[in-house]
């Protein structure tokens, strides 16, 4: 044998392949690709009678070797094959690597051959014509009940020119789904048309996206939630974007693999709140569907994409309130991507099958690296689970014993209650108000109620732009207050930009007023001013103070500043005026839109009041709804109903943090709960109150069920992790040497028979333990 560098460039040209002769032992040159070249060797081919070949005219043959460096290349530093083969030719020949026979076709074809014989000799298939692998078989897996859902957009798939051509290997034995079956569900699915009803997802509202040179804009993929192994025969192609047929498939193939006596799923998905509203319903109505009988499922979002929802959402999918989570984040899929997006550019122009061999073969070894690692892995998190409980159930002791036993005993039962119907009952970790029409809700009456025989068509919105212009300058003011003393000039430029944006939108805000109002001559514009109280910029760390606007305006050459501009809305006109040029309509819409902006302003008070935070990083709130009482008894509200449902704000009146961390202070008899904490921004007896109990009340409420719920999350962690370490060392997975000693007491799912080995039951106390590794 020699290497293909004593060879002429032309010799490949010269190559004849074999004749095969029975009898005949006529040697010919066969090109041999190895781990360290390419090379020719003589070879002389067996002719025994009645052996048969399964190859009649080879030219070329790969080492066992060098088909093992690929695969492994592949998995590790995400290696396609022409790039693994141009390496081969340069070992071969570095000065003329072009004169080396490119068998880079071949090595694509034997390595899908090779991919195969080795997954089907791992699981035991090998050897073994009488018994198939079945759906997932030639597949890493651990048993779980708690699931993670996500799409992967990267993962894309080229419309194949010839698909009649492909050839597939092991078409749904690994984790990709059958193609066949999962066809024939997206023939039969009927997809609803239907947008969020909680935030702006993308998943949802991209569903119909599709792309006419893409036979897949992408994968959706079901792993375990707490090992991050994805389950077999569950990852599935997405035509149209991630649209609920397609994740239905991936979710509905992942509950019913190796699930027999497991009775209830956690399902972890982005938009988990929209998906599980009608998917028992999806599920009855398609044959490509099925959930194991009598399985309940309880769906979850994960903690970082729950960020993004409404605040509804919290309660009810949050995994800090969901029995027997444990302590995930429902996130462990975003870490699979990364590595498995380095291969997609190379796997997005393969054929489909061999797309599909090569996606299963990464997720394959991705599953099999979490398995061998998996010891020091629950050691990790066992040691972090340890500390998890200890931070969490000293704060929770202590204050459960500053709280009254006779509340708590309520709260435990409503807990209860909601761990077992969840649903609308999770609202027990929120606090619970009738809220107040908020602005949007307020708009979106006003715009469908819109009647063009008493208001021009888009007076709604017009006015809408002009409330946002005063908040604009609001916060340009705070801006401006906030500037240092030495100011850069880069921070003076961008006021000035900030400037010069904001009085452009109000020149074209007036330019729509004028025909709203038909060109009337209307007066001067509203100037709105802060109230001085609340007009204070805090000193901290970076040294900013107050700066007063004569002082900007020394460097700001504006004849009228854009946050001092007037800006003209139908207040702007005394009521009785207004009603005599015919703008009674448009006040009245104004004056509904102002509560709205009222109600809003004092929504997010209560809420950084309730949760203890600093209020006064909230000051440019509390500024807009002192300012706008005079506008709306401007508009026509009487003084007295002004009076019973909004009122002044005081900076006296901005503290709460005392009602949780001081419960025994001296002077609660004479204390007087601020007035927007009272029921309907009213007195607290009425009827219609938008708090059932006392804010006190709530807040403690609030604070100790999720003080729990963190306890009893970590401690689910700590006794999961446990029982799977025990599991482990008695089933006799190696525990690495040179740690740390530690115990671990046995749980009532072990029975202390059990660790009758010598060296495994020590008694402390009688207590049974197990000794650890660490």
């Amino acid at each position: 044998m020699h290497a293909w560098k004593n060879i002429p460039m032309d010799a490949e040209a010269n190559f004849s392949p074999m004749e095969t002769v029975h009898g005949s032992t006529i040697p010919t040159k066969l090109t041999i690709v190895h781990s360290t070249g390419v090379f020719l060797h003589n070879v002389v081919w067996c002719s025994c009678p009645g052996v048969d070949s399964s190859t009649t005219r080879p030219q070329t043959a790969f080492t066992f070797d060098v088909l093992n460096h690929f695969l492994i290349d592949a998995l590790e530093c995400k290696t396609s094959a022409s790039s693994f083969f141009e390496k081969i030719r340069r070992m071969t020949n570095n000065c003329f690597p072009d004169t080396v026979p490119n068998r880079y076709r071949e090595l694509m074809r034997v390595s899908r051959l090779w991919r195969d014989l080795m997954s089907r000799k791992w699981f035991g298939f090998a050897h073994n014509d009488e018994q198939k692998p079945d759906k997932g078989d030639l597949a890493c897996w651990l048993v779980s009940q708690r699931y993670v859902v996500d799409g992967n957009f990267t993962a894309q798939h080229m419309v194949m020119r010839k698909p009649q051509l492909d050839i597939s290997l092991s078409d749904g034995l690994g984790y990709m789904v059958k193609d066949q079956e999962y066809q024939t569900h997206l023939s039969s699915a009927v997809e609803s048309k239907e947008r969020s009803s909680c935030s702006n997802h993308r998943a949802v509202n991209a569903a119909n996206i599709s792309r006419s040179n893409l036979r897949a804009t992408g994968v959706g993929a079901t792993a375990c939630a707490r090992h991050g192994c994805f389950v077999p025969h569950s990852i599935v192609d997405f035509q149209k974007g991630e649209r609920h047929m397609n994740i239905d498939y991936s979710i509905c193939n992942a509950l019913n693999y190796h699930s027999a006596g497991i009775d209830s799923s956690l399902i972890i998905y982005d938009v988990g709140c929209q998906w599980s509203i009608n998917f028992l319903q999806r599920v009855a109505q398609s044959k490509g569907l099925s959930v194991p009988e009598n399985m309940h499922i309880v769906p979850a979002v994960g903690k970082f994409h729950l960020s993004a929802h409404k605040l509804a959402c919290f309660a009810r999918y949050s995994l800090n309130f969901i029995q027997g989570a444990g302590h995930v984040d429902g996130e462990i899929l975003e870490t699979l991507w990364a590595p498995f997006n380095k291969i997609s550019p190379t796997a997005r122009s393969m054929s489909q099958a061999h797309r599909q061999e090569v996606l299963d073969d990464h997720m394959r070894d991705s599953n099999w690296k979490k398995i061998v690692g998996i010891m020091k892995t629950l050691l990790k998190k066992y040691k972090r689970a340890l500390k998890g409980v200890d931070d969490t159930k000293s704060p929770f002791d202590e204050l459960t014993l500053s709280l009254d036993p006779e509340k708590i005993s309520i709260w435990k039962i409503d807990e209860k209650k909601a761990m077992e119907q969840r649903g609308e009952y999770l609202d027990i970790y929120q606090l619970q108000m009738n809220k107040a029409p908020t602005m949007a809700e307020i708009r979106l009456k006003l715009t469908e109620s819109e009647n063009t025989d008493t208001s021009k068509p888009g007076t709604v919105s017009w006015l809408i732009t002009g409330i946002n212009l005063e908040d604009l300058q609001d916060g340009l003011r705070a801006d401006i207050r906030q500037l240092p003393t030495d100011a850069t000039p880069g921070q003076k430029v961008s006021i000035e930009e900030k400037r010069q944006r904001l009085t452009a939108r109000i020149a074209k805000f007036h330019e729509t007023a004028d025909a709203m109002t038909a060109g009337m001559d209307l007066g001067t514009a509203t100037v709105h001013s802060d109230d001085p109280r609340f007009c204070y910029a805090g000193h901290d760390e970076n040294g900013w103070g107050e700066v007063s606007d004569e002082e900007i305006s020394e460097y700001i050459d504006e004849e009228i500043l854009a946050e001092e501009m007037g800006i003209w809305m139908p207040s702007s006109v005394p009521y009785q005026d207004a009603l005599a040029l015919g703008l009674g309509p448009l006040q009245a819409e104004e004056l509904e839109l102002r509560k709205g902006q009222a109600n809003d302003c004092l929504e997010k008070l209560r809420m950084a009041l309730g949760h203890k935070a600093i209020i006064y990083r909230q000051i440019k709130k509390l500024n807009a709804v002192s300012s706008k009482l005079t506008t709306m008894e401007g508009l026509g509200m009487d003084k007295a109903t002004l009076g019973s449902l909004y009122q002044p704000i005081s900076p006296t009146e901005l503290s709460i943090d005392k009602e949780v961390t001081e419960e025994n202070r001296f002077g609660q008899g004479s204390d007087r709960l601020a007035w927007f904490w009272r029921g309907n921004n009213a007195s607290q007896g009425q009827d219609d109150a938008w708090i059932d109990e006392s804010p006190t009340d709530l807040v403690y409420r609030v604070n100790w069920l999720k003080a729990k719920a963190r306890w009893n999350r970590w401690q689910e962690e700590l006794r999961l992790l446990a029982e799977i370490i025990v599991f482990k060392i008695w089933t006799g997975q190696m525990v690495p040497t040179a740690f740390h000693v530690i115990l671990i007491p046995i749980t009532d799912r072990i029975k202390s028979a059990e660790l009758n080995r010598p060296g495994c039951n020590v008694g402390i106390e009688n207590q049974p333990v197990l000794i650890l590794l660490l």
